[in-house]
Order: C-alpha cells, then structure tokens, then sequence
C-alpha cells in the first residue's frame, strides 16, 4: 500500500516535467516567430516597399515549395533519418510531370497523378534500401539523389520543357492566387495542416516520435519500425513529387537542374524550426516556420544590402545554434528523467 501511494504521489511531478519541456519547445516557435517579425521590421524600415501586396506575394511563392518539403522531411528527420534526395525527386517529378502534358497530352490532373506517384515511388525506393538494405540514411539518400539526378539528365537529354508547351490552366494555377494568397502557399498549408494532424493525433504518426526517441525501445513495445520507416519515406517522397509538380506549374520551363541544391535549404528549414536531426523531437509547424524564416532571410537580405557570403553565414549560424539548443534541451530532459527517477525510488 505505502508503494502504492509513493508513485501516485509522483505523478504530478512527471506531468509538470513534461510540461515544462512542452514550454521550451512552444518558446522556439515563438522565438522564430519574433526573428520572422525582426527581420521584417528592419527590412521594412529600411525599404517601406518589401511590405506591399507584390512583395508579400512574392515572399509566399519562395517559400510555398519549401514548407511543403519541409513537412516531408519532418517525417523524416522524426525518425533519426534524413531524405537528401528531395531536390533530385523534386526534378524528376517535375520533368515528368510537364513531359506528360506537354509531349503525351495528358490532362491535368492524370499529369499531375503521376508526378505525385513518381516521388511517391523514388520515397518508396529509399525506404527499402534503408530498411531491407541496412544502409545508414545519409548513405542511401545521398546515393538515390545522384541516381534519381542522372534520370533526369537522361530523360531530359540537355533539353529543356518551356511554358508556350503546357497548358494555360496549369500554369495559371501555378502563378494564381486567391484573396491574394497563392494557391501553391495555400496548397502548403493544407499539406502541413495535413502532417500536423497525422502527427500529433494518429498512432502511426505517434510512432515516428518513439521510433526516434529510442528505436529499440520502440521495437520492444511492438511498434512496426519497418513499416513506419517506409511511411515516412514514402510521405517525404510523395511530397517532394507534389513539389515538382507545382515547381512545374510555378515556373513553367523546366530542365535537367529542377530543384538542384534544395535539399540543403530543405533540411536547414527543418533544423531551425526546432526539429531534432537526433530525432524524436520537433513540429511540423516549427519546420514550416523556419521555411518561413529562410525565405524572408534570402528576401530581405539582398533589400539590406548584406553581401551573399554573410547571407549563407547567417544560415550556417542559425543551424549550428538550432543543433546546440537541440543538445541543451535534451541534457536538460535527461537530467530531469534521472532527477524524477531517484525520487521515484
């Protein structure tokens, strides 16, 4: 009986350790909240004009396809895993996505089907060599991007799709907005709404976190760690695909170097909005935050007169800062766990 009561008598010492580490990582999102209005006050005071209507739309279109793979790569990196073929997928999708309307006539839609499942299919195929190849992440994604790249240069053949070659409903999509806003924003948002709900209220989505958190611990409670691997990369690549398809409809040309280099800026997105790249920790609106907060940086800095070298500087520090405060929130909820442990016994 007196056992009994001791660990009852605990109870609401967890719940108010985790409530304060639920308080650090709400404090992030709102630090990047407060960068994002900085930034944009000191831009503003500089040029009154980088707050006009054409300006803020401008700024939505730059980071409409980042939040959108941001979201992908969360699901990723959730699981101690990153996805560096995402810039690779993203070309493919959108090469083969404007190959259909423009050289085989599909309609729209059925075009824009397949670009999805075309990223779908490469998220699938990094999946399994993860999985049933052990191959680390890093390894095998770095490898699929160069494969899924050299498939691009090999279909486009040094060619190149314009926009005169697709249809005007397509890229009147890509270039629309709605009260204002771009449909492709708006696409982003539906998508990120989309994630946060899977992640946060649904057990698979639950499962990532543990999965990250402690992997054979994850495996010991049952949980089908090869399968929510495989969901993972399957969302990351379905979502990269989705992006080239709106990269397509955005832009209109496409060639061979489509998303070349965005898987950088995709997982610096992700590290300074808060997600742990040890995993098991972070939100997907904190990625599309700092999705947020890149696009404004590479907006405004040019509007500041701060030369390229310091904007990719700038960059640099915000990623080394995010990793460092990763390592002290977790020093801090370990001690914590160990704290609340002694006491318990």
């Amino acid at each position: 009986m007196s056992t009994l009561v001791k660990s009852t008598a605990n109870v609401p010492a967890a719940k108010t350790g985790s409530t304060a580490l639920d308080l650090v990582l709400r404090f992030r999102a709102l630090g990047l909240v407060i960068a994002l209005a900085a930034l944009i006050a000191a831009t503003t005071a500089v040029n009154p004009r980088f707050l006009s209507a054409q300006s803020l739309r401008d700024l939505l279109f730059a980071a409409a396809i980042t939040v959108l793979l941001a979201c992908g790569m969360t699901v990723v990196v959730l699981t101690r895993g990153i996805d560096l073929s995402v810039g690779s997928v993203l070309g493919l999708s959108a090469y083969v996505t404007a190959s259909a309307l423009s050289e085989s006539g599909a309609a729209t839609p059925v075009a824009m089907l397949i670009g999805l499942a075309v990223g779908a299919a490469c998220g699938a195929l990094n999946g399994a060599v993860i999985h049933f190849g052990r191959v680390p992440p890093l390894v095998a994604t770095l490898g699929t991007l160069y494969v899924f790249r050299g498939t691009v240069y090999f279909l486009a053949g040094g060619s190149r799709i314009n926009a005169s070659d697709l249809p005007r409903g397509f890229l009147d999509f890509g270039n629309g907005t709605v009260l204002g806003v771009p449909y492709l924003f708006c696409v982003a948002l539906v998508v990120l709404a989309a994630v946060g709900v899977f992640l946060g209220r649904y057990r698979a989505g639950r499962d990532l976190y543990a999965l990250g958190s402690n992997p054979e611990a994850a495996r010991l409670a049952g949980i089908r760690a090869g399968r929510r691997l495989m969901t993972a990369y399957i969302v990351s690549g379905a979502l990269a695909g989705l992006g080239g398809v709106l990269y397509a409809a955005r832009f209109g040309t496409v060639d061979a170097s489509a998303g070349y280099g965005l898987e950088l800026n995709i997982v610096a997105a992700v590290v300074v909005g808060g997600v742990a790249i040890f995993g098991g920790s972070g939100t997907v609106l904190g990625a599309a935050l700092g999705a947020l907060l890149l696009a404004v940086i590479n907006n405004a800095l040019p509007v500041l007169r701060i030369d390229q070298f310091w904007q990719q500087a700038i960059v640099g520090a915000l990623i080394l800062a995010a990793i460092a405060l990763d390592r002290l929130v977790s020093l801090r909820a370990s001690r914590a766990l160990r704290t609340k442990g002694s006491h318990v016994d």
